[in-house]
């Protein structure tokens, strides 16, 4: 992160003097930019400016004499690595809520201030605290004293091709109209940058990882957009791409744009956009209407192309991954990881579509392993040694689908212990056991989660982050609405989804193990009584490290699904890959055998 103030304690001195001028007690600062999206361009990383804590979720609170930053489970020992706890708190954001500690440390009549334009109503509602006032900013205070922050990206945006989306735009955006006029309603923001590019069949260059282009859109009953993106990023061939329908607006003009609609009805997902949207709206005497994205959904349920799409960018992916894994055999014991990350990003480079990563792959030997979203740097950077577990998690983004996939590997030539085989085999059990769930139809995924984590709770382990999340098609490796959690979630699992199944267990300064697939849903069967049930296709295609394997703890069933799976990846895979590799390959699926 550059630094435009020498230090972070110097930092913090710098903005609490400022926010003082502005007439604030304290400020909130979320991992967030105009969007809300997952990945943000480097000129809208202002928590990690400001805290040094690069996780991709976050929130931070800037008081006059004490600070804290808040994440999930996935980044706890990350924060305490990254952040100087002797300037912030650093805290579980779900163990400790944010407003509960601004209740607690803020002073009584306390001005808090925000940037409207980066944070989500969702997310002021969890802020709200007695005799404390949060106060929107009419500029974000982080960029005041951030002197060298980057610029913005100006890369054009891309046409993302029917040969690929299998739907017109004009199409969805027919749908979502009739979905407007139903409901008696004039216009939708869609804030959310994944949801412009689905619904516009287009992708971008702007973030890392996620192929879109940073922009809004207003959507109206009669089917037209209004799309607000910055000055020189529409090309004559996307404009063309776009059609008469599609009004290009810039960014500049959105209060205005806003203001017209004085008396119309407008649609706001207060999760996933801003709160200036609803405080612009609500000003100019609209009424505001809070409703989900309605693009999440059938972004989400992937059409007959997108499902293709996706299995045969998971088959080039399974390739690059198998001669990485084969790789690993020969090269891991004296390489680093950033070697080993470096390698699998060749292998995959060499697969026709294939764009960029879906996000930095995680290249964790040993104790970096518990560190759920290690991110390799050159001062962490770790020697994979002999007898070493290390974990890979990594993905690609093709022009076809988008890729996500976890082995966890044992470097050998000694044998693990029997307590890292038995958690292995219980992290196993768990994505076996899940991958071949069958479920009734509107099950949603938070019913399915407990089969991820059974054998491990029979152990008295456990994992704590989400077992499965929804993945995009050549778009975010993260998508909702669809999630397989402990969390209770509303929305039902259907036909076209694809999710990942990615149960774990992490011993922090130990070793971390994780095993991932993506799964996707396949069209409803009738069962005896008329009932239609659903079932998961498996998408990703590499083996499972048998010698981390306890053959009495997997058991006779499971040893059935793994080894029907190692012969159904030896089967996809091996012809596609060299004689050497594909040997290997044929070692690494061979039946495991129970005595």
């Amino acid at each position: 992160m550059p630094d435009a103030v020498s230090g972070a304690a110097e930092r913090l001195t710098s903005f609490r003097v400022l926010f003082h001028s502005e007439g604030l007690d304290g400020v909130i600062v979320p991992r967030s930019d105009e969007y809300l999206g997952e990945y943000v361009p480097a000129c809208a990383e202002r928590l990690a400016w400001i805290s040094e804590f690069t996780g991709s979720a976050g929130l931070a609170i800037i008081l006059d004499t004490r600070a804290a930053v808040f994440s999930d489970g996935r980044y706890i020992t990350q924060m305490d690595e990254q952040i100087d706890g002797a300037l912030w708190d650093r805290l579980h954001i779900t163990e400790t809520p944010p407003g509960n500690w601004l209740a607690a440390h803020a002073p009584q009549d306390a001005k808090i201030g925000y940037d409207p334009k980066v944070i989500s109503q969702a997310v002021l509602d969890t802020l709200a605290a007695p005799d404390i006032s949060l106060v929107p900013t009419t500029r974000n205070l982080i960029d005041v004293i951030w002197s060298d922050r980057p610029s913005a990206p100006m890369a054009p945006a891309i046409v993302h091709s029917l040969e690929f989306a299998g739907e017109n735009s004009k199409a969805k955006r027919a749908a979502l109209a009739e979905r407007l006029i139903r409901e008696d309603q004039d216009a939708v923001v869609i804030n959310d940058t994944t949801s412009v590019a689905w619904l516009l069949n287009i992708r971008g260059t702007d973030v890392p990882c996620t192929p879109v282009v940073l922009s809004s859109a207003l959507l109206y009953r009669d089917a037209r957009v209004d799309l607000f993106i910055a000055s020189g990023k529409i090309t004559d061939e996307v404009r063309s791409w776009l059609g008469a329908d599609v009004t290009v607006r810039l960014p500049d003009s959105l209060p205005e744009t806003l203001a017209n609609l004085s008396g119309k009805t407008v649609v706001v997902d207060r999760a996933n956009t801003p709160v200036w949207f609803t405080q612009m709206l609500k000003t100019s005497g609209a009424t505001v209407v809070e409703a989900s994205d309605p693009c999440a959904l059938p972004r989400a349920t992937k059409n007959l192309v997108e499902q293709e799409g996706a299995r045969k960018a998971h088959l080039r992916d399974a390739v690059a991954v198998c001669k990485f894994l084969h790789w690993l055999e020969t090269h891991a014991i004296g390489s680093t990881e950033l070697d080993a990350a470096a390698q699998l990003k060749a292998f995959r480079s060499e697969a026709p579509g294939f764009r960029e990563e879906s996000f930095e792959t995680i290249s964790a030997a040993g104790p970096n392993g518990a560190i759920m979203h290690y991110r390799v740097t050159p001062k962490s950077n770790r020697s994979i040694g002999a007898d070493t577990v290390y974990l890979v998690d990594s993905g690609g983004q093709y022009v076809d689908g988008t890729t996500d996939i976890t082995r966890t590997i044992w470097t050998g030539p000694g044998l693990p212990s029997k307590e890292l085989q038995a958690a292995f085999t219980r992290v196993l059990k768990g994505n076996l056991r899940l991958g071949r769930a069958v479920f009734p139809v509107g099950i949603a995924g938070h019913a399915l989660d407990s089969l991820a984590r059974f054998s491990l709770w029979q152990a008295r382990l456990d994992f704590d982050h989400g077992t499965g999340h929804g993945v995009g098609s050549y778009l975010s490796v993260h998508e909702g609405p669809q999630r397989i959690s402990k969390a209770f979630s509303p929305v039902a699992l259907a036909p076209g989804m694809i999710l990942s199944n990615e149960p774990g267990y992490y011993r922090p300064g130990s070793f971390g193990i994780r095993l991932e697939t993506l799964l996707l849903i396949s069209e409803p069967e009738t069962g005896p009584d008329g009932k239609q049930f659903l079932s998961f296709e498996i998408l990703t295609f590499a083996p499972f490290d048998k010698r981390l394997v306890d053959p009495d703890i997997l058991g006779d069933e499971d040893a059935a699904l793994l080894n029907s799976y190692h012969a159904d990846v030896l089967a996809a895979v091996g012809p596609h890959l060299p004689h050497d590799v594909s040997s290997w390959l044929a070692h690494a699926c061979s039946p495991i055998n129970r005595k």
